[in-house]
């Protein structure tokens, strides 16, 4: 490992401590270095506060030594004014010489801006550092300026013998301890989506109530506005888009917007989450929509929990409803107390 990668190693640890907490910023640590000493660090904390390279300038005693230091960031510095002032700035007025980014950022606002503006100013500039590991991190960021979408990641539960459920009835799938991760994962993600029928059985509420963090927008497909006010989903209690083919007024946090279901669907609902800077959501189900997912490609990730128990048919009224089938590459297996959780990643 060379020096340049030693110490964006330590920018993206220092990057990932904002997940679930900056979006739709990027995740961005920053490290400065003064004969191979890091003498001051920092990373984006919150969305709207201050940035990486500000709180690692910041951090430094001594702001003398800055013209002679290396500054390392994992993303072009911003060069716009936004919540914040542009970071080019800041690292222009303090003489650092040399600049290490790891990856050019692809907002059009910001995109080889700031290395321009550095590189005008007299900076040092090497972009290029652990690209591929910087991509990853900031994998929601990209996937949403590049491809025009929100990051998707699919997640559901499913028995033993390959089944998600019974039809119409709540069914226990998971474990109390794998129940507490996924609350860790909502918490990561700007959004999570469910289709009418698994709002109408499960009742779900869609937060994050089993772990600290904030609550994720929640969205619901429901056409014929099935769906009780007296549900969740409709308690007003955290912001929630439904999606429908009614004219219906909402409120402050719940919102009816209308679609036509004669044509693609995930399309239109894509799209607007788009328009409204939605950069990630979490797919829970049921089987309808993970499947319609599935079946256009349109997915990035997915999560499918294995448990240990096992449903049957025993009626013909009492229908077992069977998991999706999913083609992409394994990447990993957790194992929790009586579940084990694959993941995978499209190969598209």
């Amino acid at each position: 490992m060379t020096l340049h990668e030693k110490y964006m190693m330590r920018c993206l640890s220092l990057a990932e401590k904002g997940l679930g907490k900056v979006a739709p910023n990027p995740m961005v640590g920053c490290v400065i270095v003064h004969n191979d000493k890091v003498i001051g660090e920092g990373y984006h904390k919150k969305f709207g506060e201050s940035h990486a390279e500000v709180n690692a300038i910041n951090s430094v005693k001594d702001k003398l030594l800055l013209k002679n230091c290396t500054l390392y960031v994992n993303l072009e510095p911003c060069s716009h004014y936004g919540k914040t002032p542009p970071c080019v700035d800041l690292i222009i007025r303090y003489k650092i010489k040399y600049v290490v980014i790891g990856k050019m950022d692809p907002n059009p606002m910001v995109c080889g801006k700031g290395i321009h503006k550095l590189m005008s100013a007299g900076c040092d500039i090497k972009v290029g550092v652990l690209e591929q590991d910087c991509q990853e991190l900031n994998k929601r960021f990209y996937t949403f300026y590049q491809q025009k979408r929100p990051y998707i990641i699919l997640k559901w539960a499913q028995t033993a013998n390959g089944y998600m459920g019974i039809n119409n009835q709540k069914v226990k799938i998971s474990g109390k301890d794998t129940d507490k991760l996924v609350h860790k994962w909502r918490g990561r993600e700007q959004a999570i989506m469910v289709g009418t029928n698994t709002a109408l059985i499960d009742n779900p509420k869609l937060t994050v109530r089993n772990v600290k963090g904030e609550n994720p927008l929640r969205i619901v497909i429901d056409k014929a506005l099935k769906i009780p006010s007296k549900h969740n989903l409709l308690d007003g209690s955290t912001p929630t888009i439904v999606f429908t083919s009614k004219n219906k007024a909402g409120n402050k946090n719940v919102k009816f917007e209308k679609i036509n279901f004669k044509k693609d669907i995930l399309k239109q609902v894509v799209n607007k989450l788009y328009k409204i800077n939605v950069q990630s959501v979490l797919i829970e189900g049921g089987t309808k929509l993970l499947e319609s997912f599935i079946n256009k490609n349109l997915w990035d990730e997915a999560a499918v929990i294995h448990s240990n128990k096992k449903v049957f048919q025993t009626s013909n009224s009492n229908i077992i409803v069977r998991a999706p089938i999913l083609k992409g590459k394994l990447n990993s297996v957790v194992n929790k107390k009586n579940d084990k959780i694959l993941f995978y990643t499209n190969i598209m």
